[in-house]
């Protein structure tokens, strides 16, 4: 925003900020609070402390101490804009994500030589996980987790020296004892978790393959209630669902046989191959922003098939008489390709519609409007400092900007210029 907008919604920010910041137990950390969201608001190519400081004329001390020193509750205040982006955004969906924040040297928390989607690659990054509500029109984050790999977890160390070593990076950073590697999936499901002790559960949950193919997420997502579309690969296995497991006779030795699946299940890509083309069906689910000749409107469409199928990983519970639960096995099959390109699974009631189950599946395109926003344009990214509070206090101060700007463009889009 540039200063004379700024000015312009001056009111509504300090009313948003007194609101959002009503757990901090100080006045200045109020005032401090207002300030640094200004600052990630203002425009300026970098958004960490010296030049924030510098547009918003005050010494850079005071954000440093206000980010890493302070000891306000960064958890209480997520809490609150929870709440708060809920009612604003009204979601379709929560969608669970992570993104890479490239860095330098590995003395920040969390900071090692991982493959971040970002860039595509292994490199040297930390990884942030988040939940965010959504809708096609606008999205919140409602939660983060700063991921540690096993290089940060002196517990998992081969050796002592490793181990020392290890525990003298997380003193440096302050990291808690209780934060220890885990996987990303695991870390998106106590969000979830979290949320729930705040009072806020997602109508479904949307998720790239880097979690829709790990079954532990969606028997964590059944088990909890939560329908969900998932991404996932097309040699996951499943049977059709109209397989049925047979009991052999018993012959009277042993133990009697149970019922289970004789043949070996298939992949969702030759499912989907076996139902071919004649079942597929042309879909239209939103409207994009690159027109064409051809496509004036700039309608997103392609081609789909659904099944029922039965996912046959071999750690999912079968029932009582052997079946395995089944579920949406949706297929995008675009014009001119030789096969499936894409696949998801679903939770989702029987009786949907296909475009709605076609809209659900690709929200996730929302995250990375989110993520380019708070990464580039309030400098999520940006934050130098080296401590585990630090970065949490950061991140979320961008989640309130972000949630600020998105509250402006429902009610008063002429007010900003930003993104």
């Amino acid at each position: 925003m540039t200063p004379a907008e700024l000015a312009d919604v001056r009111g509504r920010l300090e009313d948003f900020a007194g609101e959002v910041f009503t757990s901090f137990a100080r006045r200045e950390q109020r005032f401090n609070g207002g300030l640094y969201l200004r600052g990630l608001m203002l425009d300026g190519r970098r958004k960490s402390m010296v030049p924030m400081a510098e547009r918003l004329g005050v010494d850079h001390q005071r954000l440093q101490q206000f980010i890493t020193s302070s000891t306000w509750d960064y958890v209480a205040v997520r809490r609150l804009l929870a709440e708060r982006a809920v009612g604003v955004v009204a979601p379709h969906a929560w969608v669970l994500d992570d993104t890479g924040h490239l860095k330098d040297g590995d003395a920040s928390p969390g900071v090692a030589r991982q493959y971040t989607g970002t860039a595509g690659k292994v490199t040297n990054c930390q990884i942030a996980i988040s939940v965010h509500a959504v809708t096609d029109a606008c999205s919140a984050a409602l939660n983060w987790r700063l991921f540690l790999p096993q290089r940060w977890d002196d517990a998992l160390a081969e050796d002592k020296s490793e181990a020392a070593a290890i525990a003298g990076r997380r003193r440096r950073c302050r990291i808690p004892d209780d934060q220890r590697h885990r996987p990303k999936w695991q870390q998106a499901l106590e969000m979830l978790d979290e949320l729930a002790a705040w009072g806020q559960v997602p109508p479904l949950v949307v998720a790239d393959s880097g979690y829709g193919d790990v079954t532990a997420l969606r028997l964590g997502l059944t088990g909890r209630g939560l329908p969900y579309v998932v991404a996932v690969k097309g040699g996951t296995s499943a049977y059709a669902a109209d397989a049925v497991p047979e009991t052999v006779p018993w012959s009277g030795n042993g133990r009697r046989p149970v019922a289970k699946y004789r043949s070996a299940p298939s992949s969702l890509r030759e499912l989907a191959l076996a139902a071919g083309r004649r079942s597929l069906r042309r879909v239209s689910w939103r409207q994009g922003t690159k027109a064409s000749k051809g496509n004036p409107a700039a309608t997103l469409r392609s081609r789909f098939l659904v099944l029922r199928v039965r996912p046959a990983n071999s750690d999912i519970p079968r029932d009582g008489d052997g079946h395995l639960p089944d579920c949406w096995l949706l297929a995008e099959w675009p014009p001119g390709e030789s096969e499936p390109t894409d696949y998801w699974l679903s939770t989702l009631p029987a009786g949907i519609r296909l475009r709605d189950l076609v809209r659900l599946a690709k929200i996730r395109w929302r995250i990375e409007h989110d993520y380019r926003e708070l990464k580039t344009g309030l400098g999520l990214t940006h934050f130098e400092g080296r401590s585990w509070n630090g970065w949490h206090h950061h991140v979320t101060l961008v989640s309130a900007a972000h949630l600020f700007l998105t509250e402006l463009r429902l009610t008063s889009p002429k007010a900003i210029s930003m993104g």
